[in-house]
């Protein structure tokens, strides 16, 4: 037998191997981690690739150009969210960089690798405990309690569609754990909320519709502004997903004009969406906040029809929520009319004229408070048969019975077709009879009772 020493040399080089495939490295990898990654050779090139785009994001790897933020974290997340086998080859390769890193910055990267891998995906129950194990055994680490957290959070939730947004990257990389979002409401206030990597849009929607008191967030919508469109986000969306999957699109749609990358910046909106059940008077917060404020500029537009009793009514309710019991602005009311009376209609009658009528209603109700002016306004348009209607300036030219320019309303009673000059309701298809419905940039496509011997009507829309 040989000589012991030899024998022991031997067995510890072997495991030193072993014991160096799982620390800290600033060579790149030749092959995966992970045996069953191997098997795939597509999956091991990309585990190769994602491994290199790891070194570079710690500084352990020379990089050439200065990146956008987030070129390198979708460099390692991208492939792990198609292919789930290497979700737990980027857990193993971020646990190994992690593992006897004395380099103080490489291994503060890491650990923001770590964070932002915990907020997409959790691993499989075979590598969860170790990974587990490995951050309880780092607690005195800042982001240890913060990383268990989400990970519990990525196992109750499932796991994201889409790699880290620039915003998850930029906190991170500026220390805070915390994403607050700024949300804007149609009375034209905002309030911060907090968001995190595994905040779906439903859950979003609660916690708003809390903070604002509402009775119920039923029928409440998050919207995204992004550049000239508004966009709903789907209640069972990552919040974060959507937004990515939105900023992807319009990349792609609109590519670099001279160099210029269009601009990304988004806005969060929150708004009443379906208004089925909506009372005016049922849930005073949405009244004041959403409803008033939503159903103003629509009967600005002229889109209802109404009497001119109404109009005047409306006309001093409006003013009474702008101005309360204040006199002083009555000399202003004939420069404010395109505020107060449906633009369409302002013709009809002179300056003066709207002034006196709209003063005396006004002094009808004397004492009305602002709440009380809104429920007021709210309650005569409830009335009307288009209340809560999404509306559409249309153009059509498929059906000779209808005028070329109408107005398309969407409202709990189905799909209205209106007459733009009258405002005469012309007629009104319950959703049951609406049997296809397409869409495109400029126009939608609604196709009313069966397919053979339905009707079909084209509209084209600006909006």
């Amino acid at each position: 037998p040989p000589p012991k020493h030899t024998l022991s040399r031997v067995m510890i080089t072997k495991n030193r191997g072993k014991d160096k495939l799982w620390s800290y490295t600033r060579e790149p990898i030749k092959q995966p981690l992970l045996k069953k990654v191997l098997s795939s050779e597509e999956l091991s090139q990309e585990a190769c690739m994602a491994f290199i785009a790891i070194l570079k994001y710690m500084g352990d790897y020379p990089s050439k150009r200065t990146r956008s933020v987030n070129e390198l974290t979708d460099q390692i997340f991208e492939g792990a969210l198609k292919a789930e086998a290497l979700r737990d080859e980027i857990y193993s390769q971020v646990l190994k960089q992690l593992t006897d890193n004395h380099v103080k910055y490489s291994e503060e990267k890491g650990w923001e690798l770590l964070w932002l891998c915990t907020g997409l995906f959790a691993p499989s129950n075979v590598l969860l405990l170790h990974v587990q194990r490995f951050v309880q055994s780092r607690k005195h680490h800042p982001l240890a309690n913060d990383c268990l957290q989400r990970l519990q959070k990525a196992l109750r939730n499932g796991s994201r569609r889409y790699p880290p947004h620039l915003v998850e990257v930029e906190a991170i990389q500026h220390k805070t754990t915390q994403i607050f979002h700024k949300v804007y409401f149609p009375d034209d206030t905002d309030e911060a909320f907090e968001v995190e990597s595994g905040t779906k849009a439903k859950d979003f929607c609660q916690s708003i519709s809390k903070r604002l008191l509402l009775k119920s967030p039923e029928g409440f919508s998050l919207f995204i502004k992004i550049s000239d469109k508004v966009i709903s986000v789907p209640e069972g969306d990552f919040f974060f997903d959507f937004v990515r999957h939105l900023t992807d699109w319009i990349k792609k749609a609109r590519p670099a004009k001279d160099g210029l990358v269009p601009s990304l910046t988004y806005q969060v909106f929150f708004m009443k969406k379906l208004w089925t059940n909506t009372t005016p008077g049922k849930d005073s917060m949405a009244d004041s906040i959403f409803h008033y404020y939503q159903e103003l500029p629509k009967y600005l537009r002229g889109y209802h029809k109404c009497t001119r009793e109404e109009v005047l009514q409306l006309g001093a309710l409006i003013y009474r929520v702008k101005f309360e019991d204040d006199k002083s602005c009555f000399p202003n009311i004939t420069k404010l009319l395109k505020d107060l009376v449906p633009e369409p209609l302002i013709r009809q009658l002179s300056p003066d004229d709207w002034k006196r009528s709209i003063v005396a209603y006004f002094n009808k109700h004397a004492g009305k408070t602002r709440e009380e002016a809104k429920l007021a306004f709210l309650k005569i348009i409830f009335r009307w048969p288009t209340f809560g209607s999404a509306f559409f300036e249309v153009k059509q030219t498929t059906d000779p019975n209808y005028p070329e320019l109408l107005l398309v309303a969407i409202n709990k009673h189905g799909i209205s077709l209106i007459d733009r000059k009258s405002k005469d309701v012309l007629i009104t298809h319950p959703f049951t009879k609406i049997s296809n419905w397409s869409s495109g940039n400029t126009y939608f496509h609604i196709t009313i009772g069966n397919l053979v011997r339905g009707s079909k009507l084209l509209c084209e829309t600006s909006l």
